[in-house]
């Protein structure tokens, strides 16, 4: 099956989203990171510290990417779809799912973001280091799906 090249417009969506993600995906490895240095802290120039750090980078680059990720997606879809019909495969709904975990996994990190604040002691240093791991392993599934769209 035949499709025409993409247009400039959606090669510069496409550019911007994989920009997007890639600031998405540096903040969401570094955040709960830095949870962990957080909690390793004992003192309170360090819990400052850490709270600024996280504060600035969850409001300033995390939130900010994540929303720039998710309106080129909906852009690449709406455009992409007249020639790729994604709809129809279900590779494309599982990547989709798992965005949505992302974007949960966003909001947790919010969350604890918060719980920090009040105790900087609420999970251990190992609890962190596990929840670090998740978008790492999602990352890694969305790849494959997008690359090699698996028939399922």
């Amino acid at each position: 099956m035949y499709a025409p090249p993409p247009s400039e417009a959606f090669l510069w969506v496409k550019a911007l989203h994989v920009i997007a993600i890639v600031c998405w995906f540096a903040a969401l490895f570094y955040l709960p990171r830095l949870y962990v240095y957080h909690a390793m802290s004992n003192d309170q120039t360090s819990y400052n510290r850490f709270e600024v750090m996280e504060r600035k980078l969850y409001r300033g680059i995390m939130w900010p990417a994540m929303i720039a990720t998710l309106i080129t997606a909906h852009f690449l879809v709406d455009w992409g779809d007249a020639t790729q019909h994604y709809h129809q495969a279900l590779w494309f709904y599982l990547k989709v799912g798992l965005v949505g975990l992302l974007v949960i996994y966003h909001f947790v990190c919010g969350y604890y973001r918060k719980k920090l604040i009040e105790n900087p002691h609420y999970k251990t240093h190992k609890f962190w280091r596990m929840f670090n791991e998740l978008p790492t392993v999602i990352l890694v599934a969305v790849i494959i799906l997008v690359v090699v769209k698996p028939q399922f």
